[in-house]
């Protein structure tokens, strides 16, 4: 559908060879000789003061070498990193003096191996002196609330309130409004490889070398920073593949606590988490929120006005976690046509295990909050679902369109996905199929969401919930370079995480320069030798990765034109570029070829133009599109640059007998712009599709009211199969953006960003005919189906 040479057309994946060949290099892999090895000793309460720790026994241990406490650990590294001014809030990587949440790391074991690290880490003898613990994110609210950091004198990390336009008055004239609550329980990713790293000191280059498998951005940066050294004595490696990520890869407290361990004993240090330890004290639980979404409506279904309110449950420390409670303002009106929107966010701390950004950076929650108070609209109006977002669509002449809070989207067509979804999915038939099943005497139901996808995430949010942050770029840089022999490397400095990086920029570079991506080498520099990178977070990568790819090409063919002008003696302007040659435009059979010019370059000095360096190699350093500008004062922003949309249409099937949940079909249509390559798209879509039902239906991280985290393995914490998730058919639109080299948006949340709305939307269309309310906390387990109906029953 392109005139694209190798974008948009399937291709090999060049990644999949060594995945499949089990020729992956993980950090797991790597063991330099002398590898110590660290084992952790955790606390058993949620709060409670360290009052006495007794490593006497542990450090009798054959092959134990040392134990690290927290106290000792702190007189030597500075605290990790928080995006919140926060007096009275130390976060590092071993407890000091109390422990916050269940979990928490107090003292750090190590030894010649894994096992003997751990039998030393049961030897240690910790006492504690309980304290009184808050789990509640309402409650740690309240003015008796314990408090987790008594030093900060309150739980509410951060309040932001912003009202965009007249919505008090839009509220007051409104002919209907809903009032929806919702609650979006703590979940994660749960990747396949639990985070791991090695750190290695050199003494006598007072170098640290670092291997990791992170998707952090400023890593390096922190890292240093923790340790009180410069960022010059600090490498490391990302060329390591990552065992999955999706935002919760961050590991900075481990990397510390690795990192200063191998200074201390001048030997390489390894530390791999357990699952445990990666489940309740990894520091990767995701989003834990409650909102109140407020719709205001006329009686044929126009939206006239939005206010959210959100809660979020940060856990003990909040890190980066509190700026996701920004990136709502970039679409607190979703894909809808709302003049006005008042928005209101809360932080707060809670005895639990902290929180970091999970796929999507919060959006997934918000859209959730959103599709569920639309749904809530129709129910009012008695109006069909599909029919009420469709009324409500910014229309494709609207674009580029300006919300409320400030942000321009930049280019859908939208009625045009929700067609393609209902054609996909054959709604007629679908609901004839919805209705056999019912009558069948088994519940079922059609289940709609039409969703935002953020892409090209910048840094501004940062500024948003803290002025005092004045960061309003987050950029990306490609390195070119050709050899003498005309070969072509592509360098960039981020950590592999599963999204076909390497495809992405041997086809981008070959689309660029005309050479066919399969010749092209991509390398992955370390932080030392490479330039600056934010990670591959916010759907970002093709975006912003992809406008330095651009940058760095149009150098290129800049010098190879400016040697092609001065041997053909003509001026640069009357050349055209074609796949690697020069021709002169007026008299095409004049021209220097992709060789001839890669060899003047090098080696031929005498036909180089006066002062050119030889060789061939540039850089480009390219910022995020539309971005630049500092938060006005009432919140209004350009957050993020480019939007991708789809549309879910799910079928579900109740057993009324046990609450069991089944998706029996699932569509998907789905639009970000111009599609680099269409299988990585759709691995990303039908991931991220599996990862949405399991937190609409099985997956949360559950606490006892005493503060004891309930899911510490996959006998608790539940994950959706093969035989859980359905076959998924999808569909592509393509709505290119304006603002990108391409046309290309986001994708790397994709999926995720509306498949746990579409699944409650359909299980509460079956329970609709019942009479039970709808069920608005997930994920909706078969306990709460079976209470829904029941207490329906019994309601008089």
């Amino acid at each position: 559908m392109t005139d694209h040479r190798w974008v948009s057309k399937p291709g090999r994946i060049r990644e999949d060879r060594r995945f499949v060949r089990g020729a992956g290099r993980y950090v797991a892999d790597i063991t330099p000789p002398g590898t110590l090895h660290i084992g952790l000793v955790t606390s058993p309460h949620p709060h409670a003061r360290i009052t006495a720790i007794d490593a006497t026994e542990a450090l009798a241990l054959e092959g134990v070498v040392t134990v690290l406490t927290g106290a000792e650990l702190a007189k030597e590294t500075d605290p990790l990193r928080q995006y919140l001014d926060l007096e009275g809030v130390d976060w590092r990587p071993l407890a000091v003096e109390q422990t916050r949440y269940a979990g928490e790391w107090i003292a750090a074991v190590v030894a010649t191996s894994r096992a003997v690290a751990e039998d030393g880490a049961d030897l240690v003898v910790v006492d504690y002196d309980p304290l009184p613990a808050v789990l509640d994110p309402e409650r740690a609210m309240e003015p008796d609330a314990p408090l987790v950091h008594p030093d900060q004198g309150t739980n509410v990390m951060t309040h932001r309130e912003f009202t965009w336009g007249a919505v008090a008055e839009a509220f007051a004239g409104a002919e209907h409004t809903v009032r929806t609550r919702v609650r979006w329980n703590r979940n994660s990713t749960v990747p396949l490889e639990t985070f791991g790293v090695v750190a290695s000191w050199d003494p006598d280059r007072d170098l640290l070398d670092l291997w990791a498998s992170i998707q952090m951005p400023q890593f390096p940066d922190q890292l240093a920073s923790a340790l009180r050294i410069p960022g010059n004595q600090v490498r490391v490696h990302f060329d390591v593949d990552v065992g999955g990520s999706y935002g919760v890869k961050r590991g900075i407290k481990h990397a510390v606590l690795a990192g200063h361990l191998s200074r201390l004993l001048r030997r390489p240090v390894k530390f791999i988490e357990d699952r445990a330890e990666n489940m309740h004290g990894g520091d990767f639980h995701g989003p834990d929120r409650i909102f109140e979404v407020e719709l205001a409506f006329t009686g044929d279904g126009e939206f006239t006005g939005i206010r959210i309110t959100v809660i979020d449950d940060e856990g003990a420390y909040p890190g980066r976690s509190p700026l996701q409670l920004a990136k709502p303002i970039g679409a607190i009106v979703g894909p809808y046509r709302i003049p006005v929107a008042a928005y209101t966010a809360t932080a707060v701390t809670t005895n639990k295990t902290g929180q970091v950004a999970v796929r999507g950076f919060g959006q997934a929650p918000t859209n959730y909050a959103i599709e569920s108070a639309v749904d809530a609209a129709a129910r009012v109006l008695g109006m069909d679902r599909f029919a009420l977002r469709r009324r409500n669509f910014i229309r494709p002449e609207q674009f580029p369109y300006r919300i409320p809070s400030g942000t321009e989207y930049d280019s859908g067509d939208y009625p045009a996905v929700l067609d393609k979804a209902i054609a996909l999915a054959e709604l007629p038939e679908l609901v004839h199929r919805r209705d056999a099943i019912r009558a069948g005497g088994k519940l079922a139901g059609i289940g709609v969401a039409t969703c935002l996808e953020p892409g090209g995430g910048n840094a501004i949010f940062e500024n948003i919930m803290n002025s005092g942050n004045d960061k309003t770029t987050f950029p990306e840089a490609c390195r070119l370079r050709v050899d003498g022999a005309g070969a072509v490397t592509a360098v960039v400095s981020l950590s592999s995480a599963g999204q076909s990086h390497d495809t992405m920029v041997a086809t981008l570079v070959g689309e660029e320069l005309g050479r066919d991506p399969a010749t092209i080498a991509v390398v992955r520099a370390d932080s030392l030798t490479g330039l600056p990178s934010q990670s591959p977070v916010g759907s970002r990568m093709t975006i912003v990765l992809g406008a330095a790819i651009r940058g760095a090409a149009d150098e290129l063919k800049a010098a190879l034109r400016r040697i092609a002008a001065h041997n053909l003696a003509v001026d640069e302007d009357e050349l055209d570029y074609d796949d690697g040659d020069f021709t002169v435009r007026a008299d095409p059979a004049r021209r220097l070829g992709w060789q001839e010019l890669v060899a003047i370059a090098h080696r031929k000095q005498h036909l180089m133009p006066r002062g050119m360096q030889p060789g061939l190699e540039v850089v480009h350093v390219a910022h995020t599109p539309r971005s630049g500008k500092l938060t006005s004062p009432d919140g209004r922003v350009q957050l993020y640059p480019c939007y991708s949309f789809e549309t879910h249409v799910v079928l579900a099937v109740l057993d009324p007998g046990t609450g069991r949940i089944d998706l029996d079909e699932y569509y998907l249509a789905h639009d970000c712009g111009t599609v680099i390559n269409p299988d990585v798209v759709r691995g990303m879509v039908y991931g991220g599709t599996a990862h949405g039902i399991g937190v609409a239906l099985y997956e949360q991280f559950a606490f006892s009211e005493e503060g004891q985290p309930l899911t510490q393995s996959f006998m608790d914490y539940l994950l959706p199969s093969a035989h859980e998730v359905p076959h998924i058919v999808d569909t592509e639109h393509c709505t290119p953006s304006p603002y990108t080299t391409l046309g290309q948006k986001g994708a790397g949340e994709a999926g995720y960003m509306g498949a746990p709305a579409a699944v409650a939307s359909a299980v509460n269309d079956a329970l609709a005919p019942t009479g039970a309310p709808p069920i608005t906390s997930l994920p909706i387990k078969p306990s709460d189906v079976w209470h829904a109906l029941h207490d329906s029953l019994e309601t008089p």
